[in-house]
């Protein structure tokens, strides 16, 4: 569903905004005139276009309707850098109900300062300024130095030969609903970034996206399982589209100075943010909520396939791992654990399957615990179907009678919440450890759901109201937040993780995931996985090894897909490299669980891309096949059969985290990999707590760490350390120098907490040919 499309339909009727009919600045209420337009046929030398021109009144009796009706509109300063604009398309009040996607009710800021003229008024915060102009109306949004940031675009504006649709809303000819395009300018070198896991090119700049959860079908291309209404741009400003309709961003794709958001909602509301992309992401998920952390046994690695099919199956390769030395927290079991595969009856087969509860109890023994699939679907031959059906727990359609022949279940209805959840208490109890939350995109369009909205509202809905139940759930039975989800809207990082879905084998879907990845983490998301190798047939081992180091250097990590994904399935070489890979990110814990805390706490997220850290850097606005894990590594994947590539690095002295060797920013470097193939740097000066190696993160011991410091210390040798069951510590580097020391001395300040930490120093060298 494309909204932008029924802007085109020619028996629609257009209201164009013109001129501020009034406003009282002490409430930030007030009306605005939007004058009517058609579209009409104009031949012009065998061409033949529709412009919009001024429409007469068509209603009936005339006497009581506007030509040119206007209409509420609200302005409200939420904090100093947020300001929340609110426009109807009818004379009644804008909707009050509580919002989904909104963590809780929207603060107000203390008043703003506020200007008035004969053309405008102005409100202004110690951060941003919104100016609303009077005639032709128009609004205005500025930086703290009074900068134009963006303003709505109007009917001819800029002139051209060329129409770009207005900032306006249509009555729809078919069913007399409307709908708004949210017109506002674009700089000419304006990236923008965001929407959600979107698969395409990283800067969304000259493309159409739509905002509507659909199975993406893998990771090549427009379609999402996680769309988000939410951008930033490089202007210094992000925009929030609070709807659950669905929403098409045309990112200067039909005019390339015009920005544009149609929506399928009758009220238009607007969340816009001013300052740096860290800035933006706060005030966002401040409003939209932040990630909690995960539980630490989340960031060991996860093994799985498409599927293990029995418990015998489960337990040797929980055997292998040990056996092979390969650290592993979490089996999955896939779609294999029914007695019919695929057939979600929330029950293990009972041949295959003969005592959950002591395979459980032993897997835990060995330090791993389980993560369970399921879906919210069902089809005609599931034992669950006819006793759903008839308890009225599925979506329905208008006709009340069921819209295709599966059966949705219809997360807005308490009785189907409840059902579902006793379902899923019952695995919790048996000991599964968390839930694979997968599918929930494609919730009936044209369904009726038990809220009273039809799938126009609900259908972005479902994903939130899904990720959220399991996670309460999961919460309540265990003491922990995590769920393994597929599926997302605005709000669902509130529930934690996602991953990026079934995406193809090849280096092209290894790219796209990430840039797919940089993007969710743009758009509030703090933690989000992938499948190492991709998903869909068995990887080629080049392509596995790759991609499992990237998958090791991100939030969490998943070898998931057809089998074989055992290593010891593919060669002794490939053990040993799997095993070094798995390796050095459970080494690498304290800094990974130390960065999540902090970026849970900022609303950042964990994978972010380089001009997050480095905002004034312009080349790093265009890198999208690299990115910081966390605040300090430098993480560059190979794309391709090869040990080097090219790699950019931001400002400053940088120290490759395998071979030691030491590269000068800003600036492009051709670096080979170490004995892992991937690039990592850290900025010099950095120091990095490690773990000594254990086989699960159950039996690390905390209290040792090895702390490397990077290159020369300076003012980066600072690091706050984040460590299960502790409180937080801080330690630094003191260097010598000062007559009574004549080496480093590591100071740590540990709160109380009983840890030895021994500091070992990597110089950091140019590379030598």
């Amino acid at each position: 569903m494309d909204v932008a499309e029924e802007f085109r339909e020619l028996g629609n009727v257009h209201f164009v905004g013109t001129r501020l009919a009034d406003f009282d600045a002490s409430t930030g209420r007030g009306h605005i005139e939007w004058q009517r337009y058609v579209r009409q046929p104009s031949l012009s030398f065998n061409k033949l276009d529709f412009p919009l021109v001024r429409g007469a009144s068509t209603e009936f009796p005339e006497s009581e309707y506007e030509r040119d009706p206007q209409l509420p509109f609200e302005v409200s300063v939420v904090s100093p850098r947020t300001f929340r604009l609110r426009f109807h398309s009818r004379a009644i009040d804008v909707d009050r109900t509580p919002s989904l996607m909104l963590a809780g009710p929207v603060p107000a800021d203390k008043a703003p300062q506020v200007s008035q003229s004969e053309e405008a008024i102005t409100l202004s915060t110690s951060s941003a300024a919104l100016r609303i102009e009077r005639d032709p109306w128009r609004i205005v949004l500025c930086d703290a130095l009074g900068n134009e940031l963006t303003r709505t675009r109007s009917l001819n504006d800029p002139p051209s030969f060329t129409p770009s649709t207005p900032f306006s809303f249509i009555r729809r000819e078919k069913d007399l609903t409307r709908l708004f395009a949210c017109a506002t300018t674009l700089k000419y070198d304006e990236q923008i970034f965001g929407c959600g896991e979107s698969f395409t090119r990283f800067n969304k700049r000259g493309q159409r996206v739509i905002a509507m959860t659909r199975d993406a079908l893998g990771a090549q291309s427009e379609r999402m399982y996680k769309p988000i209404p939410f951008y930033m741009t490089s202007a210094g400003y992000g925009v929030f589209v609070h709807t659950s309709t669905p929403v098409s961003f045309d990112f200067g794709k039909q005019f390339d100075g015009t920005n544009i958001a149609y929506t399928g909602d009758e009220t238009l509301d607007l969340f816009l943010f001013v300052g740096s992309p860290k800035q933006i992401l706060a005030e966002y998920t401040s409003l939209t909520g932040r990630s909690p952390m995960p539980p630490a046994w989340s960031f060991g690695l996860w093994m799985s396939r498409i599927t293990y099919n029995s418990a015998a199956e489960l337990r040797d390769v929980a055997t292998k791992l040990r056996e092979y030395q390969i650290p592993c927290d979490v089996i999955h079991l896939d779609t294999g654990w029914f007695s019919q595969d695929w057939q979600c009856d929330f029950e293990f087969d009972s041949e295959r399957f003969p005592d959950p509860a002591k395979m459980i109890s032993d897997l835990r023994d060995q330090g791993l615990r389980l993560s369970l699939w399921q879906l919210p679907y069902f089809t005609p031959k599931n034992p669950l179907y006819q006793e759903a059906a008839q308890a009225g727990l599925f979506v329905k359609s208008q006709n009340g009678k069921l819209p295709a022949e599966d059966g949705v279940l219809d997360f807005s209805n308490p009785e189907t919440v409840e059902w579902y959840q006793e379902k899923i208490r019952n695995l919790l109890r048996l000991g599964v450890a968390v839930i694979k939350v997968d599918f929930g995109e494609d919730a009936p369009l044209d369904g009726l759901y038990a809220s009273g909205r039809t799938g126009w509202y609900e259908r972005n809905l479902y994903p939130l109201r899904y990720n959220q139940l399991v996670s309460d759930l999961t919460y309540d039975t265990t003491d922990e937040r995590l769920i393994w989800a597929r599926s997302a809207w605005a709000g669902s990082q509130r529930y934690p993780l996602h991953w990026g879905g079934d995406a193809e084998n090849s280096y092209s879907a290894m790219a796209a995931s990430l840039r797919a990845g940089l993007s969710f983490g743009l758009s509030g998301f703090t933690y989000w996985s992938h499948d190492a190798g991709g998903f869909v047939n068995a990887p080629d081992k080049e392509l596995y090894a790759r991609w499992l180091a990237m998958a090791a250097l991100s939030s969490h990590t998943r070898c998931h897909g057809a089998p074989p994904r055992e290593p010891w399935l593919i060669d002794d070489e490939f053990v040993d490299l799997f095993r070094r890979t798995i390796a050095m990110r459970y080494r690498l814990l304290p800094y990974l669980l130390s960065e999540a805390a902090a970026s849970s706490e900022a609303g950042l997220p964990l994978l972010r891309p380089l001009f997050v850290e480095y905002p004034h850097d312009r080349t790093s606005w265009l890198i999208d096949d690299q990115y910081l894990l966390g605040s300090k590594l430098l993480v560059a994947p190979l794309f391709a059969d090869t040990e080097s590539r090219d790699v950019y690095l931001p400002p400053g002295r940088w120290v490759d985290y395998q071979t030691g060797n030491a590269f000068e920013g800003p600036g492009w470097h051709p670096i080979t990999a170490g004995e892992i193939p991937i690039v990592v740097l850290v900025p010099e000066g950095t120091l990095l707590a490690h773990a000594e190696l254990a086989q699960h993160t159950g039996d690390i011991d905390w209290s040792h760490l090895d702390v490397v410091l990077y290159g020369k210390p300076n003012d980066k040798s600072v690091a706050t350390i984040h460590l299960p069951g502790r409180k937080s510590m801080t330690m630094r580097v003191e260097p010598p120098g000062d007559g009574i020391r004549d080496e480093l001395q590591l100071l740590l300040d540990s709160a109380g907490n009983a840890v030895e930490c021994r500091l070992k120093q990597v110089p950091g060298a140019p590379p030598t040919d």
